[in-house]
C-alpha cells in the first residue's frame, strides 16, 4: 500500500481548524450530493440523517483522520466501527468512488475555492483513498469471515 507523502499528510493537517469549524456543514452538502442516488440512500438510516446524527459522526470521524493522519494507528478503534458497520449496511468496494465524488466537491462548497484549494482538495483525495484502501481491505476478510461463519 502506498504511503500518504509529509506534503499530503501536513496539508491534510492543516485543514483540522476548518472542518472543526465547518464540518457538519461539509457532510451536509456531501450526504445530500450522495442522496441523489436512491440505491445508496437506501443504505442509511434516514431518522440519523433527519436528527443530524449522522452527519455529525461522520464530520467528527474526518475531523479525527485530520488530526490523526500522521499516527494512524490512533484510529484503530474507529477504523474497526467503521469497518464492523460498512459490513452490516452493506457497503462495497463500488461505493467508495461516489462517496469520494460526493466528499470531495462538499468541502469546496463549503470552504470555498480560497480555503480548498486544487492542492488542498488533491491532498483529500490522496487521503480519502489512503483510507477507503484500509477500509475495503479490512471489510473484505469482514465479509469473508462472516461467510466462513
Amino acid at each position: 500500500m502506498n504511503q500518504l507523502s509529509a506534503e499530503t499528510i501536513a496539508i491534510v493537517k492543516a485543514t483540522a481548524p476548518a472542518l472543526r469549524q465547518h464540518g457538519v456543514a461539509i457532510t451536509t452538502a456531501m450526504y445530500a450530493r450522495l442522496f441523489q442516488d436512491a440505491s445508496i440512500k437506501d443504505m442509511f438510516d434516514q431518522a440519523a440523517q433527519e436528527s443530524g446524527e449522522q452527519p455529525k459522526r461522520l464530520a467528527a470521524a474526518i475531523l479525527g483522520y485530520a488530526e490523526n493522519i500522521d499516527k494512524l494507528q490512533a484510529l484503530g478503534g474507529a477504523v474497526e466501527r467503521m469497518v464492523q458497520r460498512h459490513v452490516e449496511t452493506g457497503v462495497k468496494p463500488e461505493h467508495y468512488p461516489k462517496v469520494a465524488q460526493a466528499l470531495l466537491p462538499a468541502i469546496r462548497d463549503v470552504l470555498g475555492e480560497d480555503v480548498a484549494t486544487d492542492a488542498v482538495l488533491e491532498a483529500w483525495g490522496k487521503a480519502y483513498w489512503f483510507l477507503a484502501d484500509i477500509l475495503i481491505g479490512k471489510e473484505a476478510q469482514a465479509y469473508e469471515d462472516a461467510e466462513a461463519a
